[in-house]
């Protein structure tokens, strides 16, 4: 039980850095931003798995040593101690009458006990028993409990998965639950290869975010349309308000409203006219006032130019920061507030090769600095756009800023054994309460034969392992079945 203690507060104590620092399960982006800020303490933590917590090796090992420290099965009553004068309740006396009646009173008088009797050295006998049963079923319902806890979490991480995706909240297109392929980051268990997924589909037709007065998030609201099963066969859409720990439930799959973010939408006009329009999410930099920085690329349209190079040194890339509530110091860009009450953007154009058909993959929120570098992309003009504002570059190309859509990050759980870790967690409670409730008293007897072959000399001792009145009385009651209608001599002591 003391390894077993001991291990219960390690696996607290190996949780908290689970607590304190962003996991990768959960968001991608905060890790990364954590690596990025700390360049020597975030790669070492990435080493010790502190960004993986619950899915680490040091986290397995411990509540697997847990486990099994717990599987032990029912033992008997522990051994008399040497010394039972030591106990709170002692008796000590002779009684008339032979070892083995003596004996079977004994058994008699701890009936309803769990009784254990032992032989000992020079003839003597000691007889262990303990009571208070229901303590015992109550450690018992926490143990095992807590053992198909740690099985259950753990089947969970195997066969489950998580996923998170972006989905533009303007009853767009959305996601269908196919492929991990159509989520930005995807986390499947060992057992689980990501295929197989239960179909369903989703579409976010809005979103909506309650402020306080000081830019602090009260709730996020959106409200979006799904099908599943037998609605995708027959395309039928509900509705469904999604709310943050409110998640919507189907298939077995979770669906939560964890996050959510700005998506300008630009417009570009290529020289001979033809156009194209892209919005794309950018990353928040400022979880406040969700002054946020991204970029978008665009490819001219087939036509635009008479050959694929000459098409690929006219793309335009746009790199910069977008305000939901704009605030300038000078040409600066900053936000005040994380509501889209007076958006605007702070802009580089780029004009060349944007990397976007060289095969190397690229974020979608920053240029590729080696084709800066290279002198593939460069830099045409910097500039502050509001809503509807346009920037002509010399080449005759414009790049307009036509606002932002709001953006919901949605995160996909899928567990199967969900249901069952509550069970165990709601019986491991009950089993705690039981064992804190019932008292747990233990009793030993020594028989030593005594100076005649009718003689015993009795020793009785009795110790509550919790302190609860009336124990005291008890051990009087089990001490007169004893000895009942007994001539002691000499005369029996009593301690108490």
């Amino acid at each position: 039980m003391s390894t077993a203690l001991v291990l219960l507060f390690l696996l607290a104590l190996a949780a908290l850095p689970g607590a304190m620092l962003p996991q990768r399960n959960l968001n991608v982006q905060k890790v990364s931003q954590y690596i990025a800020a700390q360049p020597t303490l975030g790669p070492l933590f990435d080493k010790l798995e502190l960004f993986d917590v619950f899915s680490s090796f040091w986290f397995t090992a411990i509540y697997v040593l847990l486990f099994l420290s717990l599987i032990a099965l029912r033992s008997q009553p522990v051994r008399a101690p040497r010394n039972l004068s030591r106990l709170p309740h002692h008796f000590h006396g002779v009684v008339d009458i032979s070892h083995d009646e003596a004996l079977t009173r004994v058994r008699q008088s701890l009936k309803g006990w769990r009784v254990a009797v032992r032989s000992e050295k020079d003839s003597e006998v000691s007889v262990s028993a303990e009571k208070g049963y229901l303590r015992e079923a109550g450690n018992l319902v926490f143990h095992f409990s807590l053992i198909g806890l740690l099985v259950t979490v753990a089947i969970g991480k195997l066969v489950g998965y998580e996923g998170s995706v972006i989905v533009i909240a303007d009853g767009g297109p959305g996601f269908c639950n196919t492929s991990p392929a159509v989520y930005d980051s995807f986390r499947a268990g060992s057992a689980t290869d990501g295929t197989g997924l239960a179909p369903f589909c989703i579409k976010v037709n809005d979103f909506s975010a309650d402020y306080l007065d000081t830019g602090q998030a009260e709730m996020f609201t959106s409200n979006i349309s799904y099908q599943s099963g037998q609605d995708i066969a027959t395309n039928t859409w509900k509705d469904y308000r999604l709310r943050v720990n409110e998640p919507l439930r189907t298939d077995g799959a979770r669906v939560y409203l964890t996050g959510h973010g700005y998506a300008p939408q630009f417009t570009v006009t290529f020289p001979d006219g033809q156009s194209r329009t892209e919005t794309m999410q950018f990353q928040p930099d400022d979880a406040v006032t969700f002054l946020s920085s991204g970029a978008l690329r665009f490819d001219p349209p087939g036509g635009s130019f008479p050959n694929p190079d000459e098409r690929r040194k006219n793309q335009i890339a746009i790199e910069g920061l977008f305000a939901p509530t704009a605030s300038f110091s000078g040409t600066l860009l900053t936000s005040s507030f994380p509501d889209a009450r007076d958006p605007a953007v702070a802009i580089d154009i780029y004009k060349g090769d944007t990397g976007l058909d060289t095969g190397i993959p690229q974020s979608i929120f920053s240029l590729n600095k080696e084709m800066i570098n290279q002198g593939r992309l460069v830099k045409q003009d910097r500039v502050n756009l509001r809503p509807g504002e346009t920037r002509t570059l010399t080449d005759g190309t414009q790049v307009r800023f036509d606002g932002a859509k709001e953006f919901a990050n949605l995160q996909v759980s899928y567990d199967p054994v969900q249901q069952w870790v509550l069970v165990f967690a709601v019986t491991m409670m009950l089993g705690l309460l039981i064992s804190l409730v019932i008292r747990r008293r233990r009793m030993w007897v020594r028989l030593r034969p005594g100076a005649g072959p009718e003689q015993v000399d009795l020793e009785l001792g009795g110790l509550a392992r919790t302190d609860h009145a009336g124990w005291g009385g008890e051990f009087d009651d089990l001490r007169e079945k004893l000895v009942a209608d007994q001539r002691s001599s000499p005369p029996m002591r009593v301690s108490m």
